[in-house]
C-alpha cells in the first residue's frame, strides 16, 4: 500500500534536475539578448532597512509572492522544503513545530516561551495557536537562521520567520486561482487593488480550501483534512510625498477534522497498525474550530533628510477548540477537548538614520502585553483504562498485598477483546477501607467494591501573563570598500504570571489503585481525579526579568560580486516558571552563543547566486520537554543543561538559460546534548541528539519554460525534498524516530498571453510512507502514537492576473 514506483521517465527527469545547481533566494528572469541573463536581486527589510540580499550579513533565505505561488507554497508548514536548516512540522492548524538548525519550539503549552519568532508585517504573531495562517496574496517571506533578539526581539533565539503581505498600493489590479484536487479538495484564492481616492488605495484579498483527510478513520470522517476560509483587507493612505500609513485587518478561521494519532500498539478493527487507516473512537465529532484576528498598522515618516520614524501596532486575538483522541484507537483512553485563547497588543517605535554615509542605524523602543491560556478536559472509561494499565496495577497490589491476592481481586485483563473491541468485562474493582479485617482469598472484608467509572472526566489547565518593555539600537559602519562593522542591542524588562487549575471530576475508582504508580490525584478513596489532583482555585507565581541580547558582525567584501562575514551573536529564550499542586520551580533562562562564518556573491555575470553559512552554537540552560518522573503524566519543560549545535548551509540558485532555472539547498547539522553541565554532573540526556533535527537535508528543483507561438509558454517544475534520520523526542527512545526520506512533486501547465494559465500539480507522487511525528501523549501511558505524513495528492488549478 502506497508503495508505488516511479517511472524510468520521471527518474530521468529527478536525476536531470538533480544535476543542477540551485537556488538560494528567488529571483525573476531578466533575459540578455546575448543568451542567459542575469539575476534580479530581491529586496529584503531583514535589517529594518531595504538592502539586497546579498548586502545582507545573515543567513537569509527571501522569497518573493510570486515565486511562493509557483512552487505550490500556501503555509510556512511548506516553506521547510525551501529553507536550509528548516523543519516544520503541523499536527493541525493549531499546533505546529518549528526547528530552525536544529532546534524545536513546541508551542502548544502557553507557559513554553518561543524560541522562533513568527512575524507578520512587523507583528509578532509567535504563539502557536495562533501562528498558522494561510500565505496568500504575499509579497514575500524572509526566513532568517541564527538568533535574530536584537532585530526582532525575545522571541527569536534562533530565529525568525517574517510574512510579508501585498499591501494596497496605486493602480487596478486584480487576480485569483481555482483549484481542484484529490481528497475532494476546493481551493479559492483572490484579490483586488484599486484606487479609493487621490491619496487613498484599498485592496481585498480572500483565501478558501477544503479538503478532507487523507487518513480514514474507521469510527467516521477522515482525519489530517483541512476547511480554512481568510479574508484580509487593507488601506494606504499617502501622508505627503514620502510618508504614508498602512491599516491591514486580518481574519481566518479553521473547521478542519481531527489530528490523525495512531497507536502504534493497540491494532484497529481490521487488526492492523497501519498509520493511514485510524480508529478514533470519536469519529467526526475531532477537529478544531479556531479563529483568528488581527489589526495592524503600520506607519513610515519622514522626519528630515537623514531621520525617518517607522512604527508598528498590533493587535491580535484567537480563540480555539481542539477535539483530540490522544491513544489513537478504538479504545476511549486518552480522550481531550482543548480549549484555548490569547490576545496580545504591541507597539514599536523605530528611528531610523542614513544620510548616504558610512553610518546607518536605527534606535527604538517596543511594548507588549500578551494573555494566553488554555483548558483541557479529560474523559476516559475506567473500565477501559483497568484492563490497559491492569499489568501494573497487579504487580502494585501484589507488592503489598502478595501475588494470590492480586490476582484474584485484581487480575491482568487484555485491553481488547477477540473481535479487537474494548474489553469492560471488569465494572468495579476493589479497594481498601482503612479498619476493616485483612481481606482473605476467601473473605474479602477488607475490601470494598466501587464501580468503574465508563465517563470518567476532569478538567485542568494554565495560563501566562507577559508585559514587556524593550529598547534597542543598531548600527552599521562602512569604514571603506571592504570592511564593515554592525553591532547591536536589546534589552528587555519582562514581568510575567503563571498560572495553572484542576477542578474536581466526577467519582474515580482508578485514582486510587494508580497511586502506586505515582498518581496522587487522591489519598484515599474515593477520588474525583486520575490525573491532577484537584487544586483549591487558581495557583499562580510571578516575577520579573531584565535580559540582554546583541550581535557582532564584521563584514568583508572580497570583490564587487563575494560578500563575507563573521558574527557572534547572544540569543536568549526567556525565563519561565512551572507551576503545579506541588508547588513552583523557577527554570532559567535559556542562552546561546552563535558563531557564524558566511560568505554570499555570484559568479558567471550574475547567473549564479550561492549563500554559505558555517555556524557553532553554544547552549546554557538548555530547556528541554522530557516526561515528567513524578505525577502527572505529562511532558515538562526543564533545565537540561549544556547543549551545542553545529552546523553548514549551502543555497544556491542558477539560470542555465533563458528559460531553465534551477536551486538546491542542503543543511547539515550535529547538535545535541553536552555530557557535563557547567558543574561538572554527568547529564540526563548526554548524548542525544536534538528532536526532529535531521542531520542531513536537501532540497532541489527545476523551472523550465517552454516558448510558444502567440506568447504562450508550458512550464515544468519538478522539484524533490530529502530529509534524513530524525528522533521525535530529546530521549532518543528507540522506535520513536523516522528514517530519512524524500518525496518527489511536480507542477506543470500552460501560460496564455492573455494573462490566463492552466496547470496541473502533485505532490508526494511516489507515494512514500513516512512519519511527521511520535511519540505525543500516548507515550506517556505506554501507548505511543504516531502521525502519518501526507499521501500522494494531485489536482488542476485555473489561474488568472488582470
Amino acid at each position: 500500500m502506497r508503495r508505488d514506483h516511479l517511472s524510468l521517465a520521471l527518474a530521468a527527469v529527478l536525476a536531470a534536475s538533480a544535476a543542477l545547481p540551485a537556488l538560494a533566494q528567488d529571483a525573476t528572469q531578466a533575459p540578455a539578448p546575448d543568451g542567459a541573463g542575469e539575476l534580479d536581486r530581491i529586496i529584503v527589510t531583514a535589517q529594518k532597512r531595504e538592502q539586497q540580499i546579498e548586502d545582507v550579513p545573515i543567513a537569509i533565505n527571501a522569497y518573493s509572492g510570486e515565486f511562493l505561488q509557483a512552487q505550490g507554497i500556501q503555509d510556512y508548514g511548506d516553506l521547510g522544503n525551501l529553507v536550509p536548516g528548516l523543519e516544520v512540522q503541523t499536527q493541525s492548524v493549531s499546533n505546529p513545530s518549528i526547528s530552525i538548525r536544529g532546534i524545536t519550539a513546541d508551542l502548544d503549552d502557553p507557559t513554553q516561551e518561543p524560541r522562533i519568532s513568527v512575524f507578520q508585517d512587523g507583528v509578532s504573531i509567535s504563539r502557536s495557536r495562533g501562528s498558522s495562517v494561510e500565505m496568500f496574496d504575499m509579497e514575500r517571506v524572509e526566513v532568517l537562521r541564527g538568533p535574530q533578539g536584537t532585530l526582532f526581539g525575545r522571541a527569536a533565539e534562533t530565529g525568525a520567520i517574517h510574512l510579508i503581505q501585498n499591501k494596497a498600493r496605486t493602480g487596478t489590479s486584480a487576480g485569483f486561482e481555482l483549484g481542484l484536487g484529490s481528497d475532494d479538495q476546493r481551493r479559492f484564492t483572490g484579490h483586488y487593488n484599486t484606487d479609493l481616492g487621490e491619496n487613498v488605495q484599498g485592496r481585498i484579498a480572500a483565501f478558501y480550501e477544503t479538503r478532507d483527510g487523507f487518513i480514514e478513520n474507521l469510527d467516521g470522517g477522515t482525519l489530517q483534512g483541512k476547511d480554512t476560509r481568510a479574508l484580509r483587507g487593507s488601506l494606504h493612505f499617502d501622508i505627503g510625498e514620502n510618508s504614508g500609513v498602512d491599516v491591514i485587518l486580518n481574519y481566518q478561521k479553521d473547521t478542519p477534522p481531527g489530528t490523525g494519532f495512531r497507536s502504534q500498539v493497540i491494532p484497529n478493527l481490521q487488526g492492523s497498525l497501519d498509520p493511514y487507516t485510524a480508529n478514533s473512537q470519536r469519529g467526526d465529532d475531532l477537529g478544531t474550530d479556531r479563529e483568528v484576528y488581527g489589526v495592524t498598522a503600520l506607519g513610515d515618516f519622514v522626519l528630515s533628510e537623514n531621520w525617518t520614524l517607522s512604527t508598528i501596532t498590533g493587535w491580535r486575538r484567537y480563540e480555539g477548540l481542539d477535539k483530540f483522541d490522544s491513544d489513537g484507537s478504538q479504545a476511549d483512553l486518552i480522550e481531550f477537548d482543548e480549549r484555548a485563547e490569547g490576545r496580545q497588543f504591541s507597539q514599536e517605535v523605530r528611528f531610523n538614520f542614513d544620510n548616504g554615509g558610512n553610518f546607518t542605524g536605527f534606535v527604538g523602543g517596543s511594548y507588549f502585553d500578551e494573555t494566553s491560556d488554555r483548558e483541557l478536559d479529560y474523559q476516559a472509561d475506567e473500565r477501559q483504562l483497568y484492563a490497559l494499565l491492569s499489568p501494573q496495577i497487579n504487580a502494585n497490589t501484589a507488592a503489598l498485598l502478595g501475588p494470590a491476592l492480586a490476582n484474584l481481586y485484581f487480575p491482568i485483563v487484555p485491553l481488547l477483546n477477540p473481535n479487537a473491541t474494548p474489553n469492560t468485562s471488569v465494572v468495579s474493582t476493589w479497594l481498601p477501607v482503612p479498619g476493616m479485617v485483612a481481606p482473605t482469598p476467601t473473605n474479602p472484608a477488607g475490601f470494598l467494591a466501587i464501580p468503574l467509572n465508563p465517563d470518567h472526566r476532569e478538567t485542568f489547565g494554565n495560563d501566562v501573563d507577559v508585559r514587556a518593555i524593550e529598547l534597542f539600537a543598531d548600527g552599521t559602519w562602512q569604514f571603506n570598500d571592504q570592511w564593515s562593522l554592525t553591532l547591536g542591542l536589546r534589552g528587555s524588562h519582562e514581568s510575567v504570571e503563571y498560572g495553572y487549575f484542576s477542578r474536581g471530576g466526577n467519582a474515580s475508582s482508578l485514582g486510587f489503585l494508580l497511586s502506586g504508580r505515582g498518581t496522587p490525584a487522591c489519598g484515599a478513596p474515593p477520588c474525583n481525579n486520575l490525573l491532577f489532583p484537584a487544586t483549591a482555585g487558581r495557583l499562580s507565581a510571578s516575577d520579573s526579568f531584565n535580559s540582554w541580547v546583541g550581535r557582532a558582525v564584521l563584514g568583508y567584501k572580497l570583490s564587487d560580486t563575494i560578500n563575507t562575514y563573521a558574527s557572534v551573536s547572544r540569543g536568549r529564550r526567556p525565563n519561565m516558571i512551572n507551576v503545579s499542586d506541588t508547588g513552583t520551580e523557577d527554570v532559567p533562562a535559556e542562552i546561546v552563543w552563535s558563531y557564524e562564518l558566511g560568505m554570499k556573491g555570484s559568479a558567471a555575470d550574475g547567473r549564479f547566486v550561492y549563500d554559505l553559512s558555517l555556524f557553532y552554537y553554544d547552549y546554557n540552560n538548555f530547556q528541554a520537554s522530557v516526561q515528567n518522573d513524578t505525577p502527572p503524566p505529562f511532558f515538562v519543560t526543564t533545565n537540561a543543561g549544556r547543549a551545542h549545535a553545529l552546523g553548514f548551509e549551502a543555497s544556491l540558485f542558477g539560470r542555465f538559460s533563458d528559460n531553465v532555472n534551477g536551486w538546491l539547498n542542503y543543511g547539515y547539522i550535529d547538535g545535541g546534548f553536552n555530557a557535563f553541565d557547567d558543574n561538572g554532573t554527568y547529564q540526563e540526556l548526554a548524548g542525544n541528539r536534538f528532536r526532529m533535527t535531521p542531520k542531513q537535508s536537501f532540497s532541489l528543483g527545476l523551472d523550465w519554460s517552454i516558448p510558444l507561438q502567440n506568447g504562450d509558454s508550458l512550464y515544468l517544475r519538478p522539484s524533490y525534498n530529502w530529509r534524513g534520520h530524525v528522533y521525535f523526542e530529546d530521549e532518543n527512545q528507540p522506535g520513536i524516530e523516522q528514517d530519512g526520506y524524500g518525496l518527489f512533486n511536480l507542477r506543470a501547465g500552460w501560460r496564455f498571453a492573455d494573462h490566463w494559465e492552466v496547470g496541473v500539480w502533485g505532490n508526494n507522487l511516489a507515494d512514500k510512507e513516512y512519519l511527521t511525528d511520535a511519540g505525543n501523549t500516548g507515550l506517556l501511558f505506554g501507548i505511543p502514537t504516531v502521525i502519518a505524513g501526507a499521501d500522494r495528492s494531485y489536482g488542476v488549478t485555473l489561474r488568472a492576473k488582470f
